[in-house]
């Protein structure tokens, strides 16, 4: 027999189903996909999409408005699985919803090369709009999109013309709201009323160590209360209409952000694993299926098996998501005609294209000689480009006016809709999670900033951002010792290797304000992952590119500052950030003493690592092996640069609470000191 006759007898071909056993049919097959998908895997985790398959039916099948076959429609709603180890579940949706995800692909579940992994991948995976796993990361990144939606809602639409109305879903876990980064973005999204932000909270009161009591005994319902959240509760998670009533009621609800508490059972229909902890992260084993299968009455064979009813019944949203599109698309005509500026403005902003003419006007920018702190030449810059760019938004961790990061004549997000300055509060890990959600949605460029110290409690963020190659910016302040009184709890030492070590994140740290420029320019032109500029607090002098080279090099990652001039090449300094300018002087008192000195200004050794290796070898020559690196951090991985010959001025230890040049001088970062490093080397 067939395996589409066998579905066929199976599922009662021919008979007429009552509307609810048909829905147990397609919840089941939910369940039973995800059970074969990880026996077959030999791991993962069967129990929560077995929980919680009846409210991502409900929500599947009766109120997302997506498109299977467009899963990019920019007005569809957002559905994040913020429980990712819960991935079958997903994959189960959009297989059967009609995404091109195949049963082939189900088969292949967390095998290498498949499209569908252990946890759920953006851009790998069609229909998956965030990568989870991470817990909690999921559960802000919906809060971004939410923000992104309302944004765009008050950007673009116009009275009688409404181009932007859609929800923002998530299903989570106990997991994720136990997580640090759900509670700071739950405070946040509470705060800001995001109407359209609704959560499913799979409370089946199971984590890998056992029942949630050992360590989870908090009232969730009053705690999103007090947030400022509307909470809902089903106490039976089987229960479609309790489900089903529960989000209208949320929908309904324009005012705050809602929870939906659903008790559900984990592993459910599982004779002996259901609501136990064996069922949340490995394989139910052979027995235990085949036991599963009988009570839930599922043919033993075969396995994978989707019944044909109950595919005609989910690929319904093919149909209905071409025409939610459709309709869309009409009213988006419509719109166009009436405003062909917006318009354009709208296919801009969501197909990620700069405007034209928007670079930098360099005559609006006003450096003085005497130099700035690159924060502020980046706050400068930021408003200059501001003008330009009227979807760059961001904000900070309540350090706007140090990081030079608000932008000035608009309002803030939380008191106008449009605002373009979003103010997170003392939250940077959700401030990066949502500037993540943000950069999924689509249409905006956003921007977050604290001191480069704070980059640990962001670094969660920041590697999902680089994974999932989003084009977030990150504006790190108060990049080393020589911010000066506050001490070693805020002085940067580690900070710099630990954000290099990151895969497809691009470091940059300026020499001076024309680097700091360039900097912009780089972050704003990188569409395929994000970028981090690191900026001083103190005042750098502001090199003379009339003596040195143009900034414009600093996008190649490393560039021959200042060379040698008609000396023979003997000593090459490579330094990064506020170093350059001691580079420089240092390289002034080395030729008094007859020594041809290279200085190269290092801001991004990413870009410096794309460049043609011809090039490379031109501004650091494999036969000059005398090479000092400058640079007021920890000297982890410049070894690379420099050679087993070379040396690294770099921090061993912490800093210490002192003014910032004191420091500076303590820990030997002054061009006597630079020139005595480099003679050493020289002998």
């Amino acid at each position: 027999m067939t395996e589409t006759s066998k579905a066929e007898t199976a599922s009662g071909a021919g008979q007429e189903r009552a509307p609810e056993r048909l829905e147990n049919l397609c919840i089941n097959t939910i369940r039973t996909l995800a059970m074969d998908a990880v026996e077959k895997a030999g791991c993962g985790h069967p129990g929560m999409p077995m929980g919680a398959a009846p409210m991502a039916y409900v929500l599947w099948t009766r109120f997302l408005r997506h498109n299977p076959r467009n899963p990019q429609w920019a007005d569809r709603d957002r559905f994040v699985l913020s429980a990712g180890h819960g991935s079958m579940l997903l994959y189960a949706l959009l297989h059967l919803t009609g995404y091109d995800l195949s049963l082939e692909d189900i088969r292949q579940f967390r095998q290498w090369g498949s499209r569908t992994p252990g946890h759920p991948e953006h851009g790998l995976t069609p229909g998956v709009q965030a990568t989870t796993g991470p817990l909690g990361q999921g559960f802000a990144n919906g809060v971004g999109m939410a923000m992104a939606e309302r944004w765009l809602a008050a950007y673009f639409n116009r009275p009688g013309y409404t181009i932007v109305d859609h929800y923002t879903y998530a299903i989570v876990s106990d997991g994720d709201l136990m997580e640090g980064v759900a509670s700071e973005a739950a405070s946040l999204a509470g705060h800001l009323r995001l109407g359209k932000l609704i959560y499913l909270y799979d409370d089946n009161h199971i984590t890998i160590e056992g029942n949630t009591d050992l360590a989870f005994s908090e009232n969730v319902a009053q705690r999103f209360a007090a947030y400022g959240w509307h909470v809902e509760q089903v106490e039976d998670g089987n229960d479609l209409n309790a489900i089903a009533a529960a989000l209208t009621r949320a929908r309904v609800e324009s005012d705050q952000p809602s929870l939906i508490r659903i008790r559900t059972h984990i592993g459910y229909g599982s004779p002996h694993k259901q609501d136990t902890a064996d069922a949340h992260g490995s394989a139910l084993g052979a027995e235990e299926v085949k036991l599963t299968k009988q009570a839930l009455g599922w043919p033993l064979e075969p396995s994978f098996f989707v019944p044909t009813e109950a595919l005609e019944k989910f690929r319904a949203a093919v149909a209905q998501g071409k025409a939610w599109q459709s309709a869309w698309q009409s009213r988006f005509d419509a719109y166009a005609a009436a405003f062909p500026e917006l318009a354009r403005q709208w296919d801009q902003f969501m197909n990620s294209e700069l405007p034209s003419g928007w670079d930098l006007d360099w005559a609006q920018l006003q450096f003085p000689e005497s130099g700035l702190a690159t924060r502020q030449a980046s706050g400068k810059i930021l408003n200059v480009l501001a003008a330009k760019l009227p979807n760059l938004l961001g904000g900070s961790g309540d350090l706007a006016g140090s990081t030079e990061t608000l932008i000035k004549g608009s309002k803030d997000f939380h008191v106008s809709a449009d605002g373009r300055n979003l103010r997170f509060g003392v939250r940077e890990h959700a401030m990066g999670s949502i500037l993540n959600g943000m950069a999924l949605h689509g249409g905006i460029r956003p921007y977050g900033a604290t001191f480069l110290v704070f980059s640990d409690y962001m670094r969660p963020a920041i590697r999902v951002a680089a994974l999932t190659h989003l084009p977030v910016i990150y504006i790190f302040t108060h990049d080393s010792i020589g911010l000066g009184e506050d001490g070693p709890t805020h002085q940067p030492i580690e900070h710099l290797a630990a954000l290099r070590a990151i895969p497809r994140l691009t470091v940059i740290r300026p020499a001076d304000a024309s680097e700091t420029a360039v900097a912009w320019r780089v972050a704003l032109e990188k569409r395929n992952g994000p970028t981090a500029l690191i900026l001083t607090r103190q005042k750098v002098p502001l090199i003379d590119r009339k003596k040195c080279a143009p900034a414009e090099l600093a996008a190649k990652g490393a560039y021959v500052l200042s060379d040698s001039g008609d000396k023979p090449l003997r000593l090459i300094l490579i330094a990064t950030g506020s170093e350059v300018s001691l580079a420089l002087a240092a390289k002034n008192a080395l030729e008094e003493q007859g020594v041809g000195t290279r200085v190269v200004s290092m801001p991004s050794w990413e870009l410096f690592a794309e460049q043609p290796r011809s090039y490379c070898d031109e501004v650091l020559p494999p036969g000059i092996t005398s090479r000092l690196a400058i640079e007021a951090g920890s000297p982890q991985g410049w070894r690379e640069h420099v050679g087993d010959h070379g040396d690294i001025l770099g921090i061993h230890d912490f800093g210490a609470s002192a003014p910032g040049p004191v420091l500076m001088e303590k820990f030997g970062f002054t061009a006597a000191n630079i020139v005595a490093r480099a003679s050493a080397l020289l002998r």
